[in-house]
């Protein structure tokens, strides 16, 4: 894992370069970059001790901390696994819950927990349980119609906790997929932030319908001169039945890869960074979920590979992170995901492999969506 460790580790330390140019000239902004950069140095040492224990640890989960959502996106993967909708709210994990996680995850040396949902800014609770863990950068992938002063008050006073709003491009792409208006909002919050000095970032599905735009050079200037600090492009998975002409083809993934480095040069020297997923893990010697560099944990506690393929025989709410990461469930993904890296064909490989993660289990679990159980009968 040597040469994994050291892709991950310079990312890492990347994304806290970045925090520190974003933040030059802002004395509450510097305090937090430099506080910052030691925790992920000290985070990243812990993770070796590890690793000398023969314990890989991830320095990134993605944790959905909500099963709820105030708008309805096309193609929104959460609700067309059953991860989000009416009646799961009394299923979620609780405070204490969640509070146990992040800290066997502080304790394990995981840099960073990406919050997501459903709409992450429906649980304040374990939003404000959050910025009690500062050694761990929390980035919440939010729509943004949610954010009123209290949250832009927290964001300020807690830079660890990042909001990172989601659009689809333009105003016209966006209000498409997430509702009318939408892109308007999405607006005045980034404008909020960008007034207080508040390191946000944006998260970009890309299709084949927007991926010539939302890679484009003055695309990327846009989201840099409107107060952006970190970019996410991630690349549609059809999750949902008849959306599978939004995926890229083998030549547009190829598009993509060259468009992403070339705004990544064209970006040196600003205070933003831009990441790609799952692209960026060709550099790392393919699929990083199941533990490998993330796995997911849903909002019912369930331990996924990774959001797009969920599939668990493991619960947090009753077993610990260090469990689920030697779970015999996770080697079995891992050594399926590996199998398949030398053939890596673009896009999400754990879906692509659907049918063999889903093999491995031998029954759905009581906390599996109802779309997992269907599937584990067929």
């Amino acid at each position: 894992m040597t040469g994994l460790n050291g892709f991950l580790n310079n990312g890492i330390f990347h994304i806290g370069d970045t925090a520190g140019r974003f933040y030059l000239g802002n004395r509450k902004g510097q305090s937090f970059a430099l506080r910052l950069a030691m925790s992920l140095r000290k985070s990243a040492k812990v993770r070796a001790k590890h690793e000398k224990l023969g314990v890989h640890i991830p320095p990134f989960l993605i944790a959905s901390i909500a099963a709820s959502c105030n708008l309805r996106c096309s193609g929104c993967y959460a609700r067309a696994n059953g991860g989000c909708g009416d009646g799961q709210a009394d299923k979620q994990l609780g405070v204490d819950d969640w509070r146990r996680i992040f800290q066997q995850a502080s304790d394990a040396g995981v840099s960073f927990i990406l919050l997501a949902g459903g709409e992450p800014l429906t649980r304040r609770e374990i939003i404000e349980l959050a910025t009690r863990f500062p050694a761990i950068v929390f980035p919440v992938f939010t729509n943004g119609t949610l954010i009123d002063e209290a949250y832009v008050s927290l964001f300020d006073k807690h830079r660890h906790i990042i909001p990172v709003l989601s659009i689809e491009g333009d105003a016209a792409q966006t209000d498409a997929r997430r509702g009318a208006g939408i892109s308007d909002r999405i607006a005045r919050t980034a404008g909020r932030f960008k007034e207080r000095g508040i390191l946000f970032g944006t998260s970009i599905t890309v299709t084949s319908k927007n991926y010539r735009d939302v890679t484009h050079s003055d695309f990327a200037a846009r989201l840099y001169e409107n107060g952006c600090g970190l970019a996410f492009y991630v690349e549609y998975v059809p999750v949902e039945e008849h959306t599978e002409h939004l995926t890229l083809s083998g030549a547009e993934l190829c598009a993509l890869s060259e468009r992403i480095e070339q705004l990544r040069t064209d970006n040196k020297g600003r205070g933003m960074s831009i990441m790609s997923f799952p692209g960026d893990e060709d550099r790392m010697g393919g699929c990083l979920a199941a533990g490998r560099g993330f796995f997911h944990i849903n909002a019912v506690g369930a331990a996924e590979p990774c959001p797009f393929s969920p599939y668990s025989e493991i619960n947090l709410r009753e077993q610990s992170l260090m469990s689920v990461l030697q779970s015999e469930f996770f080697k079995k993904v891992r050594t399926i995901s590996a199998a398949d890296a030398i053939n890596r064909k673009g896009g999400c490989t754990l879906f692509r492999l659907k049918d063999e993660v889903s093999q491995t289990l031998q029954a759905a679990p009581d906390f599996a969506s109802a779309a997992i159980k269907e599937k584990t009968k067929e």
